[in-house]
């Protein structure tokens, strides 16, 4: 009898690399570029991991949905041409190669659900030499984007895992509603761009601070 599949869903920015810098420089430059103030840089960090053109609507919600579309492309443009100069700077966190490591030995398949473009997600992925790692990898592209469950839903169909088998690893409260809805389990990860609290708060089962912790506790709630 062969064994149930069991899937590792990351999210990637703020938990699996730290890109709080680029993107903040990139929304500067969006806003700038169409004359607008600079945002709070942690209110740009509170919206990462949601579809662009949400994320900017939160960041101006009192402007019209035209000009939430027009700074998305500025930012698209600046994040892209940064990229292309060598100077966007999204590391990996500390430990988590080996955590991934740790998952694959044990038998995990793994995957990304991120609101990053597909195109940016294997561009940061690539740089990392960790594009082969991942089975499944799935962007708002294509989607309705978190807290929305559709990403988990796509990965599930992907990879033949069911949710009871799955867990979603991810550093934002939308991570872990769309983990709540999908009906997989939930760890939140305490090195990212939302408050331990705001996780716990939002569903997250277990929280790691340390990501050599995280292995443990997938497996923990995969037992």
């Amino acid at each position: 009898m062969t064994k149930p599949l069991r899937l590792a869903l990351f999210d990637c920015d703020g938990t699996l690399v730290d890109s709080q810098y680029a993107i903040v420089a990139a929304m500067n430059t969006a806003f700038v570029g169409l004359g607008l103030p600079m945002p709070n840089p942690a209110a740009v960090r509170r919206v990462v991991g949601l579809p662009l053109v949400r994320a900017v609507a939160m960041l101006l919600p009192d402007d019209p949905g035209r000009l939430h579309a027009a700074v998305a492309d500025k930012y698209r443009l600046a994040f892209a041409d940064a990229r292309n100069r060598g100077v966007n700077e999204e590391p990996l966190f500390p430990g988590m190669r080996e955590a991934l490591e740790a998952l694959e030995d044990a038998g995990l398949l793994l995957g990304v659900a991120t609101g990053k473009s597909r195109r940016g997600l294997v561009a940061t992925l690539d740089a990392h030499g960790l594009l082969d790692r991942f089975c499944t990898l799935q962007t708002s592209d294509t989607g309705p984007g978190k807290p929305h469950p559709d990403m988990v839903f796509r990965a599930l169909a992907e990879t033949g895992a069911d949710a009871s088998g799955t867990v979603v690893i991810g550093d934002t409260s939308f991570d872990m509603l769309m983990a709540g809805s999908a009906r997989t389990g939930a760890v939140g990860v305490a090195w990212g761009y939302h408050e331990v609290e705001e996780l716990t708060g939002a569903g997250a089962q277990r929280i790691c601070l340390t990501t050599d912790q995280v292995p443990g506790a997938v497996l923990e709630l995969l037992a």
